[in-house]
């Protein structure tokens, strides 16, 4: 027995100098040696393997390379999207349309946190009037479509792209907030009012700390701190996509292609020219929700094409190859982009996207940066960020330890010649908004997925939504 345990011993002793039953040993620096994430050599933060997880509803897209515009014959002759080949890193995309009930969650929290700001809540409630309609009894629909539960998992509508945007800002803090939650880094806050609300960027810059604190938390290097942004424990910011990426999310090529070649283009998010489903099991059923003809919306009782008067549940239909939800029909959805006619004359090739603009957080005369009634950071624009004089406008948003986002969505006029700065404007405003996809009360020419419209950034539509969207940071193969 002693000779065993002997021999075992010996044995472990072996597979121990070789690594297999030591402990994992500290990560070396190749530029000077010192070991990271050791209080013997202060500590030098370093985390390698970073996997991003998707945040609730997202699907994640690979990037790629891809045609963005339409590809047959703009009949309504705007020629505003001719084919330019473009590359959109990956990122991730809502699996489906924003529905009523994901919405009334929204609705329901300005409620609970500011019971008695009347303007808080009308600035976020969709127009549900925008159903009414001359010569048209869509009455019911004012009062139901949003509120009632038979339309909880229809897409929302009569939200403009304001309101689409406050409603992703709401959910980028609502899931860092149960993040950190989940964790044991911070408790539930209930009593959350007023000034005193979570927001992802109040936490990192310190000015959340809810009613426990914030609480410190052990870190890969060592250290017992609060949470910061590059621990890459809190997600990126959910928005709307661009048009770029909805683009490409909606065509779903990742079926058709082998290796670097694709094999099929697509008028649709599915393969082929026609908008029935060609399988056994579904054959020539529709393949989205649209209007087939003048006064066909829905086809005959006894046999409803698409099962849809006005819209239908956001998971209806057959998904594309990413596993996207009604890309094509069901409701139109808002895009971050403001609209141009001419946007493929003056176009980036790696990630287009009309809508840039530079902000810096506002501080006051100590240097402490300031929030409003409603607990969210103030930010301040940049007029001209190319001669802002006080610093790099990235060096503003990564300050220290704190982080605060660094971009919202406006632009610089374009197409006329402006000579005191060489840049052009453009006689539409930076207020008018680009949306795609089609809706059920469409025709077909409109459910691919390069075509476009736009419409002022305040206002609204019975059969205009949204879906939400998120950077991807690191591999864009998602590992």
């Amino acid at each position: 027995m002693k000779a065993k345990l002997l021999i075992f011993l010996v044995i472990a002793a072996l597979l121990s100098g070789c690594g297999l039953f030591s402990r994992s040993k500290k990560q070396t620096s190749n530029t000077t040696g010192w070991n990271y994430n050791d209080p013997e050599t202060g500590n030098i933060p370093y985390t390698s393997g970073y996997k991003q997880e998707g945040g609730p509803g997202l699907v994640f897209i690979e990037g790629g390379t891809f045609t963005m515009g339409r590809v047959e014959e703009d009949v309504m002759s705007k020629w505003d999207n001719v084919p330019r080949r473009i590359t959109v890193a990956s990122f991730w995309m809502d699996e489906a349309e924003v529905s009523n009930q994901d919405y009334r969650e929204y609705l329901y929290w300005i409620s609970r946190v500011y019971p008695n700001d009347r303007a808080r809540m009308e600035a976020a409630l969709p127009d549900t009037l925008q159903w009414r309609e001359e010569l048209a009894y869509n009455e019911p629909y004012i009062q139901n479509y949003l509120r009632h539960p038979a339309y909880s998992d229809y897409p929302v509508v009569g939200v403009s792209w304001i309101q689409a945007e406050a409603y992703a800002s709401w959910r980028t803090d609502r899931v860092n907030e149960q993040i950190l939650v989940s964790k044991g880094i911070m408790a539930h806050d209930m009593s959350q009012n007023g000034e005193n609300v979570f927001t992802t960027d109040t936490y990192l810059t310190g000015l959340y700390t809810g009613t426990s604190g914030r609480r410190p938390q052990e870190m890969a290097d060592g250290t017992v701190r609060p949470v910061r942004w590059e621990d890459g424990i809190l997600l990126s910011r959910y928005r709307l996509p661009t048009e770029a990426e909805w683009e490409y999310a909606a065509y779903g090529l990742i079926g058709n292609t082998e290796g670097e070649l694709l094999t099929d283009r697509k008028m649709y998010p599915w393969n082929g020219a026609h908008l029935r489903v060609d399988t056994k099991k579904n054959k020539g059923r529709m393949q989205a929700n649209f209007t087939r003809g003048r006064g066909d919306l829905m086809g005959m009782a006894g046999a409803l094409n698409d099962n849809a008067d006005i819209a239908a549940p956001v998971r209806s239909y057959i998904p594309n190859d990413f596993g996207l939800y009604c890309m094509s029909g069901n409701v139109n959805e808002w895009v971050s982009d403001v609209y141009r006619p001419l946007n493929f004359k003056d176009v980036a090739e790696f990630q287009p996207f009309r809508g840039n603009v530079f902000t810096v957080p506002r501080r006051d005369d100590n240097g402490n940066y300031q929030k409003n009634q409603y607990g969210e950071m103030v930010y301040d624009t940049i007029a001209d960020y190319r001669n802002f004089k006080d610093g790099d406008p990235n060096s503003q948003m990564i300050e220290g330890n704190d982080w605060v986002s660094a971009s919202t969505n406006k632009t610089e006029d374009m197409y006329i010649q402006d000579d005191r700065q060489g840049y052009f404007s453009s006689l539409i405003g930076d207020d008018v908004r680009v949306y795609k996809g089609g809706s059920w009360k469409d025709r077909a020419y409109w459910l691919t997925p390069g075509a476009r419209r736009y419409l002022q950034q305040e206002k609204s539509m019975n059969d205009l939504g949204f879906r939400c969207a998120m950077t991807n940071v690191g591999s864009p193969g998602g590992f």
